[in-house]
């Protein structure tokens, strides 16, 4: 990141707020702002609609959708999620929750969605609410300036011009790009976790009947979970998040043969695809669990995967980044309208992007854990616990549902378990610090 940059009197469009990225962060912050009278630039570096993994939404959702009109378009591609089924191969029976079974019944369901499809709703939704959207247009650095005169950003096109913006604010949502996390050196690897994904859309996969056929489904095995994601098109997305040293073992191997390998280790969802055709080259990454040590600075946010990324076995994502753009929006209102205001609002959007991550995070650490595994094989509603989990995994952490004590419940149900069997608790803890250790250079090539 450049510190120096040209004078605020030189040659650059101006705007009030620059967003970084297209994704459901940028392009919801975009809408919001331009709706509220702000002038607002966003520059995404692809072109819509573009591939991206992460197709399952949550119910939290679906307000969200609601409040930036786009309710409707969003149904019109979705496949309508009710519940999540899990899947053990240390247990004899699958277990399917229904998210009607939650502490609020007023979002019982959500859709799975293509990530083309639905990013594309967003950003177009975006220029037409008069946000000013240049696709094909990456940033190449942003240099803040002192006083608060906002920043400087430089882009360039994909035919190669460099243009520059002066801007009152900046907002990163460049996803895993992390591009202000990343040249500030606020990024960091997350500790207390790192898992590696591999992935590939079918066709032909064997769906559950009836209501249950959008449900997704979650397979343990030996080296972490699969996802099995249905799509209304009739294509099944499917990916496996592994512990890094799995990864490592694929060689030289071809991915595709590897995954398809990886998917043999699991006989539920091999009996899954035994029909199916793999319709996409598998794609991998690797140790994909980050934070940045800041959310917010002089004139910028991070919002959603630019400030952190989490396991995405709960399907937040999305949500995550939605809401931390909602928040966002209303953080950098108050900045530019009221600058006495602007030091409160910015703690309260700091506590707000941290809270609920680290709320879905003790879940992830914790997921491939034996005693977590038989609670969410055989649960109970002991005081409401189980309709409190459900809210956490329907993505109900924002607002006013009153879950937390009977989320302390569960929590100590889960500490009572695992002192109960304290031999295997202390054999899954070592095993799992070794999981995720780091393993160097492990070879992500798509193919």
């Amino acid at each position: 990141m450049n510190n120096t940059a040209p004078p605020v009197g030189a040659s650059h469009t101006t705007c009030d707020v620059l967003v970084i990225g297209g994704g459901p962060a940028g392009a919801t912050a975009a809408t919001l702002l331009a709706e509220r009278g702000h002038r607002v630039t966003l520059l995404e570096k692809a072109h819509h609609p573009r591939f991206h993994i992460g197709e399952s939404l949550l119910p939290a959702n679906l307000p969200l959708l609601e409040k930036l009109g786009v309710a409707d378009a969003v149904k019109a591609i979705g496949m309508e999620k009710w519940g999540a089924e899990f899947v053990s191969p240390w247990h004899a029976h699958q277990q399917r929750f229904e998210f009607a079974d939650a502490w609020d019944k007023s979002m019982p369901m959500s859709y799975q969605v293509r990530r083309s499809e639905f990013d594309e709703i967003l950003i177009r939704n975006a220029a037409a609410k008069n946000a000013t959207v240049i696709e094909g247009c990456q940033v190449q650095d942003v240099a803040f300036l002192p006083a608060a005169q906002g920043a400087i950003v430089q882009a360039r096109h994909d035919d190669g011009r460099v243009e520059s913006w002066h801007t009152r604010f900046v907002l990163d949502a460049s996803g895993r790009d992390t591009f202000l996390g990343t040249r500030l050196k606020a990024k960091q690897r997350n500790k207390k976790h790192n898992s590696t994904a591999i992935y590939a859309h079918f066709s032909g996969v064997q769906r559950n009947p009836g209501k249950s056929e959008g449900d997704i489904s979650i397979f343990w095995f030996e080296h972490g979970w699969f996802w099995l994601i249905p799509l209304a098109d009739g294509t099944t997305s499917v990916g496996a998040v592994t512990w890094p040293y799995y990864l490592k073992t694929r060689g030289k191997k071809p991915l595709d043969v590897f995954f398809k390998e990886t998917i043999a280790l699991c006989p539920p969802l091999a009996a899954r695809l035994e029909p199916a055709k793999m319709e996409s080259a598998a794609e991998a990454t690797g140790n994909f669990s980050y934070v940045c040590d800041r959310t917010y600075g002089d004139n910028y946010l991070l919002l959603g995967d630019a400030y952190i990324f989490i396991d995405p076995v709960f399907s937040s994502g999305v949500m995550l980044a939605m809401q931390s753009a909602f928040i966002g929006a209303d953080t950098v209102d108050t900045c530019l309208r009221y600058p006495e205001q602007a030091a409160a609002a910015l703690k309260k959007f700091d506590r707000s992007l941290r809270g609920a991550p680290k709320v879905f995070s003790w879940f992830i650490y914790r997921v491939t854990n034996p005693t977590m595994r038989d609670m969410f094989m055989t649960p109970r509603n002991v005081l409401r616990a189980k309709e409190a989990v459900l809210s956490v995994l329907a993505g109900d952490v924002f607002g006013k549902t009153p879950i937390w004590g009977s989320i302390r419940i569960f929590k100590t149900l889960y500490y009572l378990g695992s002192l109960m069997n304290l031999r295997r608790t202390i054999h899954a803890r070592r095993m799992r610090k070794l999981n995720i250790r780091p393993v160097d250079d492990v070879t992500v090539a798509a193919r």
